[in-house]
């Protein structure tokens, strides 16, 4: 790969790039801590939705085997999922999504669509599109996801 005037590095950003104003720095991280404190929420929900969708039922060791941890790990969660009116469940069956954890489920599927779909038309390979997806649409704002949204679209058309 060729240096060109328009490759960012950290020593072709400007000042302003490298240290915005205090409390525009502050916005940058508060947005970022918000974020992480529903991300994997989102995610938890996310799943759960997918294996109703999929499976007919969520239960908490295909939610455990899926996302990679442990059945306590998924308990703790699940607990919190639980307290914040997310999710519901009876003994002995599955988990099911509130109305509120389906309106969080549907919002995430759709940001994960837009990202997914944007790193797609950028040429992004399928599998690392998938995974970038993930963590990405977590992080990103209405506006940015607009935005991908319309580049994906005109994308689209330009290759129809």
């Amino acid at each position: 790969m060729t240096d060109s005037p328009n490759d960012v590095t950290p020593d072709r950003l400007c000042k302003a790039d490298a240290l915005p104003p205090s409390d525009q720095h502050a916005q940058q991280y508060a947005a970022v801590r918000n974020a992480h404190e529903t991300e994997l929420l989102e995610d938890y929900v996310e799943l759960i939705a997918d294996l109703l969708e999929h499976q007919g039922e969520a239960r908490s060791t295909d939610i455990a085997a899926r996302m990679g941890v442990s059945q306590a790990t998924v308990s703790k969660t699940v607990t919190r999922l639980k307290s914040l009116g997310l999710v519901s469940s009876k003994p002995y069956r599955s988990l099911f999504l509130t109305e509120k954890g389906e309106a969080m489920a549907a919002m995430s599927h759709q940001r994960h669509a837009i990202v997914l779909q944007f790193l797609r038309a950028l040429g992004v390979s399928d599998r690392t599109a998938r995974i970038d997806a993930e963590g990405m649409e977590h992080h990103v704002s209405q506006e940015t996801l607009e935005i991908m949204q319309r580049y994906t679209r005109e994308q689209g058309r330009r290759d129809a």
